[in-house]
């Protein structure tokens, strides 16, 4: 077991498990990702590690709860453990002086965005943040994003906090200003990165977009987390997580995502019908 040493409620769907894992927090490096199971019945799902502290022994994990195990893994409170913890798995995120990087995240994708960017900033870069979110009570990580930026730009969909626009309308608008960019990044929902990648691509900018489609094992064995990039068939947990964005065939992974929705309703239903104990509303 795994123990949930602190639990912080970043929104109402958005969670923040500081959990105890020594072995993976010795190793693990940004862009890397674990695999859990909340207990012997549950399946198992891919998180992407926010932070880690090695001295304590501590991995940050942030999620957003869409579907069954994610909801029922924010039950959770501090001093309960997750059965399963393995990792870390994927590829780590490339790391060295570029200049000038553009850290792109949008809604969830400000967590694994926030490592990425803090080691990129060790390593010399200015670094210049864009994160986003529909609205301002759904915005993560905006204080801890601006302390390893040298710029910090905030948007929201709806306009209630920063600027009204996407992110990756910021982006263009900062390329459009003069801003050279040696290196991006860009992490959020599909037609977030998809948007990103167009972005990028426009302009020249070297691009790295991380995916996190169905996965089961994580090790490369199961074939579930398939991607199509550059016209050829590649394996998110080993291959990836993090891909040249230009190259990724968005269309096809938003298709595969689709692929179990009413399986997932199903789940979700018959999970809020137990919890209940079989009530009828």
């Amino acid at each position: 077991m795994f123990e949930i040493k602190k639990k912080e409620v970043l929104t109402p769907q958005t969670k923040l498990f500081v959990v105890d894992a020594p072995l993976v927090a010795t190793k693990v490096l940004p862009g890397q990702f674990v695999v859990i199971r909340v207990h012997e019945q549950g399946e198992r799902i891919p998180l992407t590690v926010a932070d880690f502290n090695r001295d304590m022994g501590e991995l940050t994990l942030i999620f957003q709860e869409v579907g069954k195990t994610t909801v029922e893994l924010g039950t959770l409170e501090e001093g309960d453990g997750i059965l399963d913890l393995v990792g870390p798995l994927g590829k780590a995120t490339h790391i060295e002086n570029f200049g000038t990087v553009a850290c792109v995240g949008g809604g969830i994708g400000v967590a694994p965005v926030f490592p990425v960017a803090r080691a990129l900033r060790d390593a010399g870069n200015r670094v210049v943040s864009v994160i986003g979110a529909r609205c301002k009570d759904l915005l993560i990580l905006e204080k801890e994003m601006g302390e390893v930026s040298d710029e910090l730009y905030v948007t929201t969909d709806d306009g209630s906090y920063g600027k009204k626009a996407f992110v990756t309308q910021e982006l263009e608008r900062l390329v459009n200003e003069g801003y050279g960019f040696g290196f991006s990044i860009g992490i959020g929902p599909l037609p977030m990165m998809r948007a990103f990648a167009g972005v990028t691509s426009k302009y020249g900018i070297p691009a790295k977009v991380s995916l996190n489609p169905i996965m089961v094992d994580g090790t490369g064995m199961c074939g579930v987390c398939r991607v199509s990039v550059g016209g050829k068939t590649r394996f998110a947990c080993v291959d990836g997580p993090e891909f040249d964005a230009a190259d990724v065939d968005f269309e096809v992974l938003l298709a595969r995502q689709a692929t179990y929705c009413k399986e997932e309703k199903e789940s979700m239903e018959r999970y809020e019908h137990r919890k209940c104990g079989g009530c009828s509303e």
